[in-house]
């Protein structure tokens, strides 16, 4: 119960039918296996597979037990992407989302160091499709984390022996005295983590209930309103009396009604957005096919540009006019030198060559040599070369010449 790290294990749907695709169950603190027995079955009814995390409390504290877990669990879940690539839809109850939760987060959107390569969070992102919250997120404290722990709801006995309740009060404000900046710090963190998932444009399902004490429903209203202010697709559904993390033993129906339709929606969503992946790696390799044959052209026409663009940068540095000479051509032009702010010509951009058209295609006929033997290999300085090409050759920059020859 006060340990740190947690564990994680497979729910597996026994049914022959076709798997639909994972939920990633973020357990609350001290759950056991029994208690998400009833959620397991749940989603195995409607076809999906189950990967169920038990966090422990102390990684509250220690974000770095909570990134060591989360980076497990990614990787369990890596090696049945990569086997099979389906829908994932993450699953938080109570505290599971700050022990663990948002950690995977971080990972996914590369915030936080993990093992694992950029290539497999992509998998794993383009994978993620819905986001189920049971009874959260809440603003989690260590006296929240007391609370809940000896919670009779939570630990599902009548009421916690008094010697238990006397050391989880203990431990609580030893943390408190320890960890108070620190926590503040990572209360920060944590909420700005889960706003961020927004942008993976997934819907969201929220379960609240108004009279649910560990969870208070403003707090997971407002949480649901901000999401809807980003942009976000999310549907709430707040039961008037309803136990902690019990909301499906006492609203079965209501509550297997909201799943069912947020996995649907999920499965849709990625069904989507494998088709635009698809589509997209298509075009790519037609663009890649089709540009193949041209490259040795584009590679002269590039080098003719990059020609032409050092000649105008020479212009602009050599040619001052009178400032009876200035003109803009109709729009705002920035000085290229300070002291050349007056009576400097502005030459417009100078068009790009399309290396698919005759002029490309001349240029690379004209440039590039059909052999090696067409390739003026000798020296600067060689001593057999006439001293009239010598000369010609380390003769001052002309500008006016160059203009000649461009007109020509």
């Amino acid at each position: 119960m006060w340990g740190f790290g947690g564990k994680f294990y497979w729910g597996r749907n026994e049914t022959a039918g076709k798997i639909e695709g994972i939920v990633v169950v973020f357990a609350w603190m001290s759950s056991q296996e029994k208690h998400l027995k009833n959620y397991v079955q749940l989603y195995s009814s409607l076809g999906w597979n189950s990967l169920i995390c038990h966090p422990e409390f102390l990684n509250v504290f220690f974000p770095e037990k909570a990134t060591s877990l989360a980076s497990d669990i990614l990787n369990e879940l890596v090696k049945e992407l990569k086997t099979r690539p389906c829908p994932v839809v993450f699953a938080s109850f109570s505290g599971g989302p700050k022990a663990c939760m948002y950690k995977v987060l971080q990972i996914i959107e590369g915030k936080c160091e993990a093992q694992l390569n950029p290539d497999e969070y992509r998998l794993v992102r383009d994978c993620v499709a819905g986001h189920i919250y049971d009874s959260c997120p809440t603003d989690f404290t260590s006296d929240v984390g007391t609370r809940f722990l000896l919670k009779p709801t939570v630990l599902k006995v009548p009421h916690p022996p008094r010697l238990v309740s006397w050391i989880a009060n203990g431990i609580a404000s030893s943390l408190d005295a320890l960890f108070l900046n620190r926590f503040e710090s990572q209360r920060a963190e944590y909420w700005q983590t889960l706003y961020s998932s927004i942008f993976m444009g997934a819907p969201y399902l929220i379960l609240c209930s108004e009279d649910d004490d560990l969870a208070p429903y403003q707090i997971i209203c407002n949480f649901a309103q901000r999401l809807q202010e980003l942009g976000g697709d999310v549907k709430l559904v707040k039961w008037n009396s309803s136990p902690h993390v019990d909301h499906y033993r006492y609203h079965m129906i209501d509550y297997k009604a909201a799943v069912t339709e947020l996995l649907e929606k999920a499965a849709i969503i990625y069904s989507q957005r494998i088709r635009r992946l698809e589509a997209e790696r298509m075009s790519l390799e037609v663009h890649d096919e089709t540009s193949s044959p041209i490259c040795q052209p584009k590679k002269a026409t590039t080098s003719s540009n990059e020609c032409f663009g050092r000649v105008a940068l020479e212009l602009n540095d050599h040619f001052i006019s009178p400032s009876s000479l200035e003109y803009q051509e109709g729009r705002n032009v920035g000085s290229v030198r300070n002291e050349h702010k007056e009576g400097l010509i502005h030459l417009s951009s100078l068009p790009s060559i399309n290396a698919h058209g005759v002029f490309g295609q001349i240029l690379f006929d004209v440039c590039v040599p059909k052999d090696v033997e067409d390739w003026d290999i000798r020296s600067s300085g060689s001593s057999n070369a006439p001293a009239s090409a010598r000369t010609r050759r380390h003769a001052p920059f002309n500008p006016i010449r160059c203009i000649r020859r461009s007109r020509l």
